[in-house]
């Protein structure tokens, strides 16, 4: 979701401002794929490296993260969307992580929407902690003996099909660490819309794109036909 400092410097507002309107992006987002039957999305939302950023933006970030867990999760369940933060906790404060473990409880048991927020969230320490997980399961066997199979159910997300369509917005044309092992076939859409400005004909738009895609995982055309 990138574009909201940039959106507020076209502007002359602070950053923070922009922060915020991307929050109403994000409701527009999670209505409309939840209308049109998608499965699950993923919003890459603050990522291990955005603590660089200076710090009363990640402090006015980490201000607004709190208020959308305490705000938004009734909503969010009423509508029987699923929530989950993936990433490294520790980094937020203990309130922040109460509040993430109250909503992913209270929404737990929800069939709809997937709705998964990668916060303190990169993709190289996801394959890390894998690898960790995995040899403290498996004590007697070495690396040498670790298949993507054996890796797999360690990762973020693991419940999940792998995605297939990122949307990055902002212009920049990258994936930024996020969900790199399993973005290993997924389409990619690249737009210059600023996230505030990224709404429901938006979001139609990229999965149209998507929909007139050939998507072949190592076959040929004709075997795909």
């Amino acid at each position: 979701m990138d574009g909201n400092g940039r959106w507020a410097k076209k502007r002359f507002l602070p950053r923070y401002i922009g922060h915020q309107k991307g929050r109403n992006a994000v409701r527009k987002v999670v209505a409309h794929c939840a209308k049109r039957g998608v499965k699950a999305l993923t919003l890459f939302a603050f990522s291990t490296e955005n603590w660089r950023r200076p710090q009363d933006e990640v402090s006015k970030l980490m201000d607004l993260f709190l208020q959308a867990l305490q705000k938004e999760v009734g909503k969010l369940h009423e509508n029987n969307v699923r929530l989950r933060v993936i990433g490294d906790r520790a980094g937020f404060s203990e309130t922040i992580q109460s509040h993430i473990l109250q909503a992913e409880q209270l929404t737990q048991a929800n069939t709809g929407l997937a709705l998964n927020i990668a916060a303190n969230y990169g993709g190289r320490w996801d394959v890390l902690e894998a690898i960790k997980a995995w040899q403290v399961a498996h004590p007697n066997q070495t690396p040498a003996d670790l298949t993507e199979a054996d890796l797999a159910p360690y990762l973020c997300l693991a419940e999940l099909p792998e995605p297939d369509l990122l949307i990055r917005t902002g212009g920049e044309q990258r994936i930024s660490n996020f969900l790199i092992w399993q973005m290993a076939y997924a389409e990619f859409y690249f737009t210059d819309t600023l996230w505030p400005d990224f709404n429901e004909a938006s979001l139609d738009e990229a999965i149209n794109s998507f929909a007139r895609r050939e998507r072949r995982f190592g076959q040929t055309s004709e075997q795909i036909s």
